[in-house]
């Protein structure tokens, strides 16, 4: 579909490509690795591209990883699991990703995020809340990267409220 981009082979380009890159969106050192590889076979020039970048603090894993988890949790209310996944697809190390999560962990709670997304859910159900119902919120919770504690734990509490039980005579 697309043709071969066209390779550049002076330092000067390839840092030009890298900028134009990162005013469009943050990136990870190993996104940004793989994106000049692409636009030149030249191995050294991409290293001295890079170094530059961070030399810069144009590209910081530590702080991308910050960035992302607070926007994750903040606006798409996804769990530290899914965020801390997404991160290591972009080729963040464990130890910046542990890191985000922990701050984030100290400005969020999960257990109110779960149970917004279940009331949330709950009012796009018409009648009965049935298992099936039950079992398709609880497998989208985990999806969005939930502990299957928490989410059980605010599912049961979800369902005593909604459901009075009759004690036996």
């Amino acid at each position: 579909m697309f043709g071969k981009l066209r390779q550049i082979e002076t330092e000067e380009e390839l840092y030009e490509v890298a900028v134009r890159a990162l005013m469009r969106r943050a990136h990870s050192v190993h996104e940004m690795k793989r994106k000049l590889e692409r636009r030149s076979d030249n191995k050294l020039l991409v290293q001295v591209v890079m170094a530059r970048l961070k030399e810069n603090g144009m590209i910081d894993d530590a702080k991308y990883a910050k960035q992302f988890a607070r926007q994750r949790t903040e606006s798409r209310k996804q769990g530290k699991f899914r965020v801390a996944r997404d991160l290591r697809a972009r080729g963040i190390p464990d130890r910046h990703i542990s890191s985000a999560l922990e701050e984030v962990a100290q400005t969020s709670d999960e257990a109110t995020m779960v149970r917004q997304r279940i009331e949330r859910k709950l009012r796009s159900y018409r009648g009965e809340i049935d298992e099936k119902k039950m079992a398709s919120i609880y497998g989208s919770l985990l999806r969005a990267g939930f502990s299957a504690d928490v989410v059980r734990r605010e599912l049961k509490a979800l369902v005593k409220e909604d459901v009075p039980e009759i004690e036996p005579e």
